[in-house]
């Protein structure tokens, strides 16, 4: 029986069957999942023996630092970061090729864009330290060095086993209701940024009219 017209032959992919049948020819498009089990004990046997590798040290690897997720969607939120900047070590007062000896993720890339970013990793810097105890490399009084923690105080430390090391704070999305100040009433957002946008444009022209000022100073 022919078609009419340029059509497009007949290609059904449906292969779901009714009743009785449903049993036999649909098993093989289902996915069982009977190892859930086996996986979990897995993963969890993965996770000691991963931990007991890296003892005495935190469990979780390097100290990352809170950074905010890119894109206008995620940014409200917090998550680890790849590594401290170099702004955010100097303020805490970490020499960067100390801060790889001691557990501490360094990234050369990332700029800090605001104060408060940088405060934040600062202060989790410093509490990071002020856990930090450092175990002797070789046995001995000799073995020990100069900011190394005293033997002391080195018996029975628990390994840190938090997948952060230090907690991701989570920040307070809600914002309690108040009342609108005189000074927010009295500031226009609209002419704030018309004016940004205006400095910005004339720049360049300004710079060049007070150079040529000065310029006919100087003669």
């Amino acid at each position: 029986m022919g078609h009419a017209g340029n059509n497009v032959i007949p290609n059904v992919h449906f292969r779901k069957v009714n009743g009785c049948q449903a049993g036999r020819k649909n098993r093989v498009f289902m996915r069982t999942w009977l190892d859930q089990a086996g996986r979990k004990k897995r993963r969890a046997n993965y996770r000691k023996a991963k931990a007991a590798k890296l003892f005495p040290r935190p469990a979780a690897g390097n100290l990352r630092p809170v950074v905010h997720p890119p894109t206008q969607r995620y940014n409200m939120k917090l998550r680890l970061g790849k590594g401290f900047t170099i702004d955010e070590l100097k303020e805490a007062k970490i020499p960067v090729k100390q801060a790889k000896t001691i557990g501490i993720a360094v990234d050369h890339r990332r700029r800090n864009r605001r104060t408060e970013s940088l405060q934040a990793n600062v202060q989790r810097l410093k509490l990071y330290m002020l856990k930090l105890l450092i175990f002797p490399k070789k046995s001995g009084k000799k073995g020990v060095k100069k900011g190394d923690t005293p033997r002391s105080e080195l018996q029975n430390v628990a390994q840190n086993t938090l997948k952060e090391i230090i907690p991701v704070p989570k920040p307070d999305l809600h914002i309690k209701a108040r009342a609108i100040t005189k000074e927010e009433k009295e500031n226009s957002a609209y002419k704030t940024l018309r004016k940004a946008r205006t400095d910005k444009k004339y720049l360049g022209a300004k710079l060049k009219k007070a150079k040529a000022a000065s310029g006919k100073a100087e003669e």
